[in-house]
């Protein structure tokens, strides 16, 4: 019975993946780029002044008086959800069927992604709620206000909290104790039990602390793992600096298809690209919202912004640096052999230009991919079970069962849930797409009124009168304290823009 119901589940996850899904986000992608005059490649360097603003006049202090958290801490806990063991072991496997043309079509869809990404978060922003000294929001939020979808946005919420909440827990644990085994050549169930008991212990600790708590941590773990990832990429790129020129020409030939390698053709290298590109930054899968909407910010749009940058250093950095340790750490002839795929390729690929060292060092990365990754995907879990129950047990419940499968990944085969997970984060996608494309025109109109008041010379900030029509918005009606200036700032939006009791639309 469990080998048919693996058997039929594997067959509706390959047919979803590989003919529905990830065509459905590409025309998202593209619909999304037309309609927001590619947002996510002009306003490059807006990304960058998002990410380290703070509202003005809000100190390091002053946080418990504005809610929420930072644009930057909310950054790192989409980014350590994002970023994770695909990044690692995907890439290799994107790698070893597809050829170096993967990479090509990993970036080309991380491109098209970040519309996806800036209308899904900025939305999220628009819709979010207070919940103490937090907001919550994301696609259950905007699904229930924007579109009163409230039975869908519980589907959807019922499947955030089960695949990233336990599944994707149990994945990246399993990864870790898979990658210390290798390294200490211990392959034995009480080590792992042992790793998974140590993960589940620390994950426990940090969980149960809340958004803050989670944020605190990947502030800190989410820019030293990518320093450290992105150091030991250029020291492989230094050595190996002749080969780089060879390295893009094989990698522009083969998404091509003008170079075949290891049997790998242009429709695989174009749908492995894809496919793990998808999986790796997620974007329109409707995680990321959640952790784009805890942001204190003075406009949707910034932390829309924010998030797109999210999807390209997921992709266009993290993911580049592992195709670049595999392409110049290996032979090009040695992809498709299946004596080498997932982490021992990066693995054997970085041993390779740098020493034995590399193995351990690649250990060590996976570490705290996969760690950071169990924390953000628990809080995107998390926003999801507070939407569907007010209940103090229901949470803390939710918190003993997920800290239970960070400790179940490390010993288990998890073939079926794996299986299981891609399903839920089938119904993600499926949900979420077909609530962002209705509700797009609006995330139009926030990003004109964004662009307004830039060329106004004023650094842009949200009234919810700035958008009539538009109902159910809770958070942006100026008596909340992220959209308050001083007497001199709003007296200088005024002029520009109107009475705040008559905004103009844009």
């Amino acid at each position: 019975m469990q080998e048919i119901f693996s058997t039929v589940l594997g067959a509706i996850n390959n047919t979803l993946w590989t003919w529905v899904l990830p065509w459905l986000l590409i025309a998202a992608g593209l619909f999304f780029g037309f309609r927001t005059a590619v947002v996510q490649i002009r306003m490059v360097p807006d990304m960058f002044k998002a990410i380290v603003e703070r509202p003005k006049g809000v100190g390091a202090d002053e946080d418990e008086e504005y809610g929420g958290i930072s644009a930057f801490k909310a950054f790192t806990i989409s980014a350590a959800s994002r970023v994770g063991t695909g990044n690692v072991a995907g890439v290799a496997v994107a790698i070893s069927v597809g050829g170096p043309g993967a990479v090509f079509w990993m970036w080309v869809i991380a491109i098209l992604g970040g519309a996806t990404a800036f209308i899904e978060s900025t939305l999220a922003q628009l819709w979010k709620i207070r919940d103490g000294d937090t907001y919550r929001g994301g696609p259950a939020y905007y699904m229930s206000r924007g579109l009163g979808w409230k039975k869908l946005a519980a589907v959807f919420s019922v499947a955030i909290a089960i695949t990233f909440g336990w599944l994707y827990e149990a994945f990246q644990t399993n990864a870790i104790s898979e990658s210390f085994a290798t390294s200490f050549n211990q392959d034995s169930t009480t080590f792992k039990a042992i790793i998974g008991l140590a993960v589940a212990f620390v994950s426990g600790l940090i969980i149960i602390g809340g958004v803050k708590r989670i944020a605190n941590i990947t502030q800190v773990v989410v820019p030293f793992m990518a320093l450290a990832y992105l150091a030991v990429g250029l020291v492989v790129i230094v050595i190996n600096i002749g080969e780089v020129p060879a390295m893009f020409v094989h990698i522009v030939e083969s998404a091509f298809g003008f170079s075949e390698v290891a049997g790998a053709t242009l429709g695989m290298a174009l749908m492995k690209g894809i496919q793990r590109g998808l999986f790796s930054n997620e974007a329109g899968e409707g995680s990321a919202p959640n952790a784009a909407a805890t942001a204190t910010v003075s406009h949707p749009v910034k932390q829309g912004l924010v998030q797109t940058l999210g999807v390209y250093f997921d992709t266009l950095v993290v993911c580049s640096i592992t195709a670049f340790i595999i392409l110049l750490g290996t032979d090009f002839e040695s992809f498709g052999s299946d004596e080498i795929a997932g982490v021992a390729l990066t693995q054997s690929s970085l041993s390779n230009v740098v020493g034995a060292w590399g193995t351990h060092f690649i250990t060590f990365i996976l570490f705290f991919l996969a760690f950071s990754s169990v924390l953000g995907n628990y809080y995107l879990a998390e926003s999801n079970i507070t939407y569907l129950f007010k209940q103090k047990w229901a949470l803390w419940g939710f918190r003993v069962i997920s800290v239970a499968f960070v400790f179940y990944g490390a010993v288990a085969p998890l073939g079926t849930v794996f299986d299981l997970a891609d399903t839920g984060a089938a119904i993600m996608v499926l949900l979420n797409v077909a609530a962002i494309v209705p509700l797009s025109g609006v995330a139009i109109k926030l990003l004109k009124n964004y662009n307004e008041q830039r060329r106004q010379g004023v650094d842009p900030v949200f009234h919810r009168d700035m958008l009539p029509g538009v109902s159910n918005i809770e958070v942006w009606d100026g008596s909340d304290p992220v959209t308050r200036r001083s007497v001199e700032d709003r007296q200088h939006l005024n002029d520009s823009l109107g009475d705040h009791t008559n905004f103009r639309e844009f």
